[in-house]
């Protein structure tokens, strides 16, 4: 299941300052901050939206947590090479325009190209497949790179279910998979089902306006983690909608600025949660 609005959004200008290697059979953007490996406190791993390990919107943001965070940042190809293209946020751009004739005109153009990009992205990254992929990357980072170092996951739309399932608590060689994770406006939650066996702690990021969990659901999110103990947190951005995480249109008042905070949660949330951690 999927909604336009995990398809819409913008494209950030800026130049990727990691680079790209293969690690643990993935392909993967690696950042770390600049002080290089001696300042990494902890690792961060990425699980993106639709546009997958190449958008450079997820690059910068892999840039962002790495320099401000001083996290080793992890941007792996958990689609294997089957992200929605990004010409796709273009396309739906078309497809939503009604203001004149030739908007609706050529309307069924952009609806085929919009399909095109769409369609192959949902098939070939179906939970059901996309799942063992990540937690089998997961499981090799901490019983390698993360083995003494704190690990926390970041996951944006279709990566937010994911992150959710990493922190219900598996252990490999009696250490969790993950010490904290952090969800900007996730999708294909089941809820209250999913976060009911949450045992990580977990920071949400959350849109007013997101049609994939609409304000009640948040608020669910939000009554389940309270009588979970306290085991996350829900932050609600007002007058947000899906995506603004990464896809924020930086030219519009606030969102923004919105993504920039969300950007200072998920550190402070890990920063919280890496302090004391052991091995």
């Amino acid at each position: 299941m999927s909604c336009p609005d995990c398809f819409s959004g913008h494209v950030h200008d800026g130049a990727p300052k990691g680079e790209v290697t293969t690690l643990h059979g993935l392909d993967v953007y690696v950042t770390e901050p600049s002080g290089g490996a001696e300042a990494v406190k902890g690792i961060v791993v990425i699980i993106p939206d639709a546009f997958g390990w190449e958008f450079v919107n997820n690059r910068i943001l892999a840039d962002h947590y790495a320099e401000k965070g001083k996290y080793r940042v992890y941007l792996p190809d958990f689609m294997k090479g089957h992200a929605a293209p990004v010409w796709a946020l273009y396309s739906l751009a078309s497809v939503m325009k009604t203001g004149s004739l030739v908007d609706w005109v050529t309307k069924p153009y952009h609806v085929f190209w919009t399909a095109y990009a769409i369609v192959p992205f949902l098939y070939h990254n179906k939970f059901g497949k996309s799942w063992p992929v990540v937690k089998s990357f997961f499981t090799a980072v901490r019983q390698n790179e993360g083995a003494k170092l704190p690990i926390a996951a970041a996951g944006f739309c279709w990566g937010g279910l994911h992150t959710v399932y990493l922190a219900h608590g598996e252990e490999v060689d009696g250490k969790p998979l993950i010490n904290a994770g952090f969800t900007g406006h996730p999708s294909n939650l089941v809820i209250p089902g999913d976060i009911e066996k949450i045992k990580i702690p977990v920071s949400f990021a959350m849109a007013e306006l997101d049609n994939m969990v609409p304000l009640p659901q948040i608020k669910q999110i939000e009554g389940v983690l309270d009588k979970n103990g306290g085991v996350g947190e829900v932050k609600i951005y007002y007058g947000a909608g899906h995506g603004f995480c990464v896809r924020a249109d930086v030219m519009v008042e606030n969102v923004g600025a919105q993504a920039g905070d969300a950007e200072d949660q998920a550190i402070e949330w890990f920063n919280r949660h890496f302090a004391g951690v052991s091995f």
